[in-house]
């Protein structure tokens, strides 16, 4: 692709510049299956219920989502709430403690092929920002060692004491593309869930790539996605 018709790169971080989805995902199907069993659920939760409706939502919203498929109404009680409550912040929070018991403990590397994209576009001048649901991206980046190529970063703690709504909604990448001084239509995100892409393509930004890490390119591109790559080497310049 030719980068030069663009001036900045706003990237989403799980799945797209590190492996943390799949420790998102670990987290999901361990809180979920386990609320299910102890209602007397049998059917499980799955993967394809994480790309349905979890895979880049904000944590309450992939919580909410993923119940209302089931039909199960939970109060939506507070952020501040235990992670023993069984309310929706509550199984997020579940959620949560689970996620960074993994990171602690495992620890992520970045994709060396983002780490390429990343250097080349660093050398060419490209602004860059991080544009992630998770409450816990500057933890990841800082775990990475990716932190400091981020001038901005809107992670879902960011959205939520700006008031911005999460993706599907085009605000957090619209935000950053104000704080990066760049418009819209020069900017490019950089998504590997379809509520991403959607988001970019809802912000009516310069171009929408998705990147292939279990979602199907068939639904990147239906979701919105101009072009779809499994790996962000191949958008070396």
């Amino acid at each position: 692709m030719d980068w030069n018709a663009y001036d900045a790169a706003l990237f989403d971080l799980d799945g797209v510049l590190t492996p943390t989805a799949e420790v998102h995902m670990r987290a999901w199907d361990e809180m979920f299956n386990a609320y299910l069993t102890s209602k007397g659920i049998e059917e499980p939760y799955t993967d394809q219920d994480y790309f349905d409706h979890v895979d880049g939502r904000p944590r309450y919203d992939g919580v909410r989502a993923f119940l209302t498929s089931r039909g199960i109404e939970l109060p939506e009680g507070d952020p501040s709430d235990s992670p023993e409550a069984e309310t929706v912040s509550g199984l997020g929070n579940r959620k949560n403690d689970a996620f960074n018991a993994v990171l602690a403990r495992d620890g992520v590397e970045a994709y060396a092929g983002s780490i390429r994209l990343l250097d080349a576009l660093a050398e060419r001048g490209t602004k860059m920002a991080v544009v992630s649901s998770s409450k816990n991206a500057p933890a990841v980046l800082e775990a990475a060692g990716i932190a400091d190529r981020f001038p901005v970063v809107v992670s879902g703690a960011v959205a939520a004491e700006l008031g911005l709504a999460g993706k599907p909604s085009p605000e957090t990448f619209l935000h950053a593309a104000r704080e990066l001084g760049v418009d819209k239509d020069r900017a490019v995100v950089l998504e590997d869930a379809t509520s991403g892409v959607k988001a970019g393509r809802d912000g009516d930004f310069g171009l929408v790539v998705g990147v292939d890490r279990g979602a199907g390119a068939d639904g990147l591109t239906d979701a919105g996605a101009d072009v779809v790559v499994t790996d962000l080497e191949e958008l070396l310049p």
